[in-house]
């Protein structure tokens, strides 16, 4: 996909599933319901341990039209090995503009003012991420968006599923969320419990766009 079929993509799942685990051991197993679920933008984090290994067996396991990234890239050393494993995209907690700037992939860095958010547009972030978003609420959101509607958000941190059609009526583009859709499942849980959320999760995006 091009940079911009990414971004597309993307926004077009509504959702990105983070998958945040001691280990990536039972990544491909999660994708693979939430694939199948609709859910068609991942972000392994690189933090679990088998991260890259992960992002490298998940583009070869999954159809071309899955956007998969990396989060919680913080250094070029980071973005530099998360694409070699194929990453689509990356994802960071932060903001640092040479990181967007320089980004041969989609980047999207953490904000959480106005400021940063206007900041890491004009670095070239084609989403910007919201984070943490669950403490500023989709009214937050709604506000800044009346001054800076050209920027795309992804609110994250602290999004659970029944709040995933509020933020898209306040004007986010697609949605981050780890623990309430994954659940156990990243670490062996219940995967017919992770497959109920994620169809959830999906109507929830099909209701607020409807």
């Amino acid at each position: 996909m091009t940079d911009d079929d990414v971004t597309a993509a993307v926004i077009r799942s509504g959702i990105v599933a983070i998958l945040r685990a001691s280990t990536a051991d039972s990544f491909a197993a999660v994708a693979d319901v939430l694939v199948g679920a609709g859910i068609t933008a991942l972000e392994i984090t690189l933090t679990s341990h088998g991260a890259l290994e992960a992002i490298a067996g998940l583009r070869r396991q999954l159809p071309g039209s899955v956007a998969i990234g990396a989060g919680t890239v913080l250094t070029a050393d980071e973005a530099k090995a998360a694409v070699d494993a194929g990453a689509a995209f990356l994802v960071s907690p932060v903001l640092d503009v040479d990181l967007v700037a320089s980004s041969p992939v989609p980047f999207f860095p953490g904000t959480s003012t106005p400021t940063e958010m206007y900041a890491a547009y004009r670095a070239g972030a084609p989403i910007v991420k919201l984070f943490p978003a669950g403490g500023l609420g989709p009214t937050f959101l709604r506000d800044v968006r009346g001054p800076l509607p050209q920027i795309s958000v992804m609110p994250t941190g602290g999004i659970k599923i029944e709040d995933i059609a509020d933020w898209l009526f306040a004007g986010a583009k697609a949605v981050g969320v780890g623990g309430p859709l994954i659940g156990d499942a990243a670490s062996g849980g219940n995967m017919k419990a992770l497959a109920a959320r994620a169809r959830h999760a999906v109507s929830a995006v099909a209701f607020a766009r409807s």
